[in-house]
């Protein structure tokens, strides 16, 4: 049973659309599934603005969120409260832009009052860069907050949502968020090789002004193309198949009920691991119905439980990821999720837990 934070598991109808052979990717058939997953997408991003699907990996969506919005030089603040915050701002910085990091304690959520301070003290900044569900913590900072003190100082907001949108409530328009980006392999249920991203138009006056250099990535080639019903570059045509089944699957539970299962089965989660005596990393207030990050008490030996999980329960969890290894693991439960998944997982920390060094009482 996989249960890390992406990839997560596809139903089966998925995964048998992409058993379909092969269309020309110029071709009307192919028109037709690209201008429904698009039309789909919108709805679920909220937004009435563009939304493009490219082919790549959710870093190659921030990848383009940075490159068609920034030039060399341009200040930067990046937003920070984890191991993907600090992506992001790698990214941007890595094409010559001018990052101020702004990183708030891991396992907290991204302090609104703090990106004002910061965005007040050096009016230089053009952009911010923030991470709305910190996957490397379990946590999901306030957005709508953050966006409100960014857009009252008239700047530019580009958002990993990378493991939220989908999931956790992330209306785009109403938030005003410039460009959000997610990955296929996250709370859509498809495999890895798609990234959603949204653009507004403050975004594409932006885009005509950055200086970055981009090519594959670039947001107004696939604005072109999907005029005429194409993608630039070669698409990944199955993981299209298998997206358009999901977001079927999607439509029919509605936005709002998707929201409520993963609000029930985070809060179960959350209330199970507390039950068997563990402690959760991130403050509960801040914590993300997709992903709890559990932190190791005294004596228990992370790797160890995770190899016992996988070796004798068939249950992939995750660990911590660089400063975090061996401090804490982490239970993925986005996409396709229900509360008996949940069940299944317990009954086996039950059993691996003391095994691993954590007796329970």
């Amino acid at each position: 049973m996989l249960r890390v934070p992406g990839p997560t598991p596809c139903p089966p109808e998925v995964l048998q659309s992409m058993t379909k052979q092969m269309v020309n990717h110029r071709g009307k058939e192919f028109a037709g599934l690209l201008e429904s997953t698009t039309a789909r997408l919108k709805q679920f991003f909220q937004t009435k603005g563009d939304v493009f699907i490219l082919t790549g990996s959710g870093t190659g969506g921030l990848e383009g969120a940075a490159v068609n919005m920034l030039s060399p030089g341009d200040r930067v603040l990046a937003v920070i409260n984890g191991v993907f915050g600090e992506r992001f701002a790698d990214i941007a910085e890595g094409f010559g832009a001018n990052v101020e990091r702004l990183r708030f304690p891991y396992g907290e959520g991204a302090d609104p009052d703090g990106v004002a301070k910061a965005l007040d003290l050096d009016k230089s900044i053009k952009t911010v860069l923030t991470t709305h569900n910190e996957t490397s913590t379990g946590v999901t900072s306030d957005l709508a907050s953050i966006s409100k003190v960014v857009k009252q100082r008239d700047k530019l907001l580009l958002v990993d949502a990378i493991s939220s949108l989908g999931c956790i409530n992330l209306p785009t328009d109403e938030w005003q968020c410039d460009v959000v980006v997610t990955g296929s392999q996250k709370g859509w249920m498809v495999p890895p090789g798609l990234a959603f991203v949204s653009v507004s138009d403050k975004a594409w006056e932006a885009y005509t002004q950055a200086k970055m250099p981009r090519f594959y990535w670039d947001f107004g080639q696939a604005k072109k193309f999907l005029e005429k019903g194409q993608t630039p570059w070669t698409p990944g045509v199955t993981v299209f198949y298998a997206l358009s089944t999901a977001l079927e699957m999607m439509a029919e539970e509605s936005l709002e009920s998707i929201f409520a299962r993963h609000t029930r089965v985070a809060e179960k989660t959350r209330e199970e691991i507390k039950a068997l005596g563990l402690p959760l990393f991130a403050r509960e207030e801040c914590a993300s119905n997709t992903v709890t990050a559990v932190k190791a008490p005294e004596g228990l030996d992370v790797d160890k439980l995770r190899n016992i999980l996988s070796n004798e329960h068939d249950l992939a969890l995750a660990g911590g990821q660089r400063d975090m290894a061996g401090k804490i693991f982490r239970i993925g439960h986005l996409g396709w999720i229900t509360e008996s998944d949940i069940d299944s997982v317990m009954d086996s920390l039950k059993k691996a837990l003391p095994q691993a060094g954590f007796p329970i009482e």
